[in-house]
């Protein structure tokens, strides 16, 4: 393999060592008189030494020919993006299963009005790299001869952690806007720098993005957020304009500065938040911690006032910013669950501020728990993440207020049922005993007795049921 250091010669000798199923499915493709190669991110993270157990080929048969190859020998294959010439299969062996695509070489391009691409089939491997959206992932291994096909110098490139695309940028992502935002991603999960001349068509072109389907885009934020190096994604959005398109909330957040009137800077104090929620996390990447991280300041600049004594306020910008979170997450077309768990992190995240100086009374802590509710892990690491203060006595007096909140928190947990706070009558116990039929009024004494059960902790049924009956009598309709 010329060209090849050694390392990486044993790298791909690795790759196809452990992934017989490269050279068993390629013998296929060959004794029918078709071409195969491994390409694209198989071979980069091949060579990064981080491949997993997906595989993408390229092939110079259609996609039915494909289809034809390996049903018989996968042991499941599946059609879903055949239209974009694509077909994807598990294969299982000893190793492990495998997820296959393979794709017929192809280009595609975008015309000027269509969220959807327009797809041709090449007839060469060449045709197909050149049409791909970095040098990175414009490399390929031929099978089953091994040959390594690099015609634009992707291995340097990746030597230089350097994203370049085949073509000139102008040309790559008018074939797809959405190349602009991956630029950003690859950026922030492979730790590589955008050439000058692409973060200069990133900028020129970011109003292109405009095109492309919030689907399409929301799939990709994800994956930079997720990724090891997300503010290095996110920075690159704000600085090409990308993030007006898609996150304008971000870029919104670099308040203009004022002599007369110090604050943080919020941006960098949301990236920072971010990083420092990222540091917290103990089971892997969590979408959740990182999107509330990142969004929990947006309120800011909606409500930002300037005080008489030459102060600087965001009253209610949690609020404000859990009604924006909602919006942003809905128009990128989010789960409504993670819209809720977001907003609510977002809503909640200055709450432990608002008990002053840590007396945390058994009332306090029933309440901060019951918001909380199966958030509460995630408010205790966006709460920590949030004091970005370089003064040390302060961040650690905030951090012994907060460690003594869990301990409240524990505490208070060994004595009663914390996590799902009831009252101890249910509804059906307060209509037989008031005589009620279901409507508002059940719903405002289960209130009643839910406030009591949070103010005074657990209440005996007795003690319940005369308590409901005394606020009963002093309701209008009894």
């Amino acid at each position: 393999m010329p060209g090849l250091s050694e390392a990486q010669t044993l790298g791909l000798q690795e790759l196809l060592r452990v992934s017989p199923v490269a050279d068993e499915i390629a013998r296929r493709f060959q004794e029918a008189g078709f071409r195969l190669a491994l390409v694209g991110g198989s071979v980069r993270d091949a060579l990064l030494g981080r491949l997993g157990n997906d595989l993408d080929f390229t092939t110079d048969a259609r996609p039915k020919q494909v289809l034809k190859l390996v049903k018989g020998w996968a042991d499941a294959v599946w059609d879903v993006g055949i239209a974009f010439g694509t077909v994807g299969a598990r294969k299982d062996t000893s190793d492990g299963s495998f997820l296959i695509e393979i794709t017929t070489y192809r280009s595609e391009a975008y015309d000027r009005t269509s969220r959807k691409p327009e797809v041709t089939y090449g007839d060469t491997i060449e045709q197909d790299l050149v049409r791909r959206d970095f040098t990175v992932n414009a490399m390929a291994v031929d099978l089953p001869g091994r040959a390594f096909v690099d015609p634009h110098h992707g291995l340097d490139d990746l030597e230089a952690r350097l994203l370049r695309t085949p073509a000139t940028p102008e040309e790559s992502f008018s074939d797809d806007p959405l190349r602009m935002m991956r630029a950003a991603r690859f950026a922030a999960q492979l730790d590589f720098d955008p050439a000058p001349e692409v973060i200069a068509a990133m900028t020129a072109m970011a109003d292109r993005l405009s095109i492309v389907s919030a689907e399409r885009i929301q799939a990709e934020l994800n994956k930079l957020l997720l990724s090891a190096h997300p503010v290095k994604g996110l920075r690159l959005l704000v600085e090409t304009g990308l993030a007006e398109q898609v996150l304008p909330e971000l870029p919104a957040l670099r308040l203009e500065k004022d002599e007369h009137h110090r604050h943080k800077d919020v941006y960098e104090h949301s990236l920072t938040v971010l990083e420092q929620a990222i540091a917290l996390e103990t089971d892997g990447p969590d979408l959740t911690l990182r999107l509330a991280a990142l969004l929990h300041d947006i309120g800011k600049p909606r409500t930002r006032r300037f005080e008489p004594d030459g102060r600087v306020s965001f009253h209610h910008h949690e609020m404000v910013g859990a009604k924006m979170t909602r919006k942003r997450m809905r128009d990128l077309k989010y789960s409504k669950e993670l819209i809720d768990d977001v907003s609510r992190l977002v809503e909640l995240h200055l709450r432990f501020h608002g008990y002053g100086g840590g007396e945390w009374t058994d009332s306090a802590v029933r309440r901060y728990v019951t918001d909380a509710g199966p958030l509460l892990e995630r408010l205790h690491k966006l709460t920590r993440s949030d004091c970005t203060t370089r003064n040390r006595k302060k961040a650690a007096a905030l951090s012994r207020t907060y460690d003594g909140l869990e301990e409240r928190i524990t505490e208070l947990r060994a004595q009663e049922e914390l996590d799902a706070i009831r009252p101890a009558l249910d509804g059906n116990q307060i209509m037989e005993l008031l005589g009620l039929r279901p409507g508002p009024a059940v719903g405002r004494a289960y209130k009643h007795l839910l406030e009591l059960r949070l103010e005074h902790g657990p209440m005996a049924e007795e003690d319940a049921v005369a308590e409901l009956k005394a606020w009963w009598a002093e309701q209008p309709e009894s």
